[in-house]
């Protein structure tokens, strides 16, 4: 009898534990259907249109200030659709895929939106060309200080502020590209103010709208780039402005400061000019020439 009972009890043991094994999988099953019934339904209730998706994301994106470049090869004045019109166009595609009972309101919202990034915008770019002429001010001081007040000049466009060292009084003798002491004396003047700035300088050069050959250089523009070239060693070396917040550009006769034609013009137009870069947005600083002729 105790041999015959010492073979039933593994058996036993044996189907508790298969018992115990399937009640696990029932209890996994269960929750998997679960589950699966859950996203069913949240599918159900949330079924979208892939193409209508699609538009109003797009939409929204431009008319809340995406940016459209030709570096991911899009054409920024025309819609996915190719049609032209920019923040209109844009509003018509999306009312026209919105039920016609939310039509009018999404209008309304969209434009509201539209021109308040305008006037955030146009703020933006207000203050950023206030402080560029604040900072001009200061800088007129010290020239001011040194009695080279008329050897500068000022204006602001897409770029940020331009400081303009006219030849009036001789920075550079014609058909040489190195500072006279009068434009060591300018520059040197000037390089303090810029020090505590950290937007970084492009240095362009000018030559004047005479056609005559410079004596020591090929063209004019070899002789533009050499004048900003010394400009920069000059803030670089001597006034201790990092290399990397410069470059030089030269730019030839192409870009005369006041017109050719008028008297002393030659003089005014071979220059170099200090841009300090201003680091707004491109949709701000597209207003600054417009904002500048406000403010001036």
């Amino acid at each position: 009898m105790a041999h015959s009972t010492g073979r039933r009890r593994p058996h036993h043991e044996e189907e508790e534990a298969h018992e115990n094994h399937e009640r696990w999988l029932v209890t996994y099953a269960d929750m998997v259907t679960l589950l699966m019934v859950l996203f069913i339904i949240m599918f159900a209730m949330s079924t979208v249109d892939a193409n209508k998706f699609a538009s109003l994301k797009e939409g929204l994106a431009s008319g809340f200030g995406k940016s459209v470049t030709i570096l991911n090869g899009a054409d920024p004045m025309r819609d996915d659709t190719g049609a032209t019109g920019g923040a209109a166009s844009t509003y018509d595609m999306l009312v026209q895929n919105l039920p016609a009972s939310q039509q009018a309101a999404t209008e309304k919202v969209l434009q509201s939106a539209d021109q308040l990034r305008n006037q955030r915008s146009y703020e933006d770019a207000k203050a950023e060309v206030k402080k560029l002429l604040a900072l001009w001010r200061k800088v007129q001081k010290a020239l001011e200080r040194r009695g080279l007040q008329d050897d500068v000049q000022a204006s602001v466009d897409e770029r940020g502020l331009i400081l303009s060292l006219v030849s009036r009084h001789v920075i550079f003798q014609p058909n040489i590209a190195t500072l006279t002491p009068r434009g060591e004396a300018v520059v040197d003047t000037v390089a303090p103010i810029l020090a505590h700035l950290t937007e970084p300088l492009e240095i362009d050069g000018h030559t004047n709208q005479e056609p005559v050959k410079p004596k020591y250089y090929p063209t004019d523009w070899e002789l533009s780039v050499a004048r900003a070239v010394n400009v920069l060693h000059r803030l670089q070396e001597h006034d201790g402005l990092p290399a990397k917040r410069l470059r030089a550009t030269g730019f030839g006769h192409t870009k005369p400061l006041i017109d050719p034609s008028k008297p002393g013009s030659q003089r005014i137009n071979k220059r170099v000019d200090i841009v300090i870069l201003s680091g707004a947005p491109a949709e701000a600083r597209a207003r600054f020439r417009k904002i500048y002729q406000e403010l001036t």
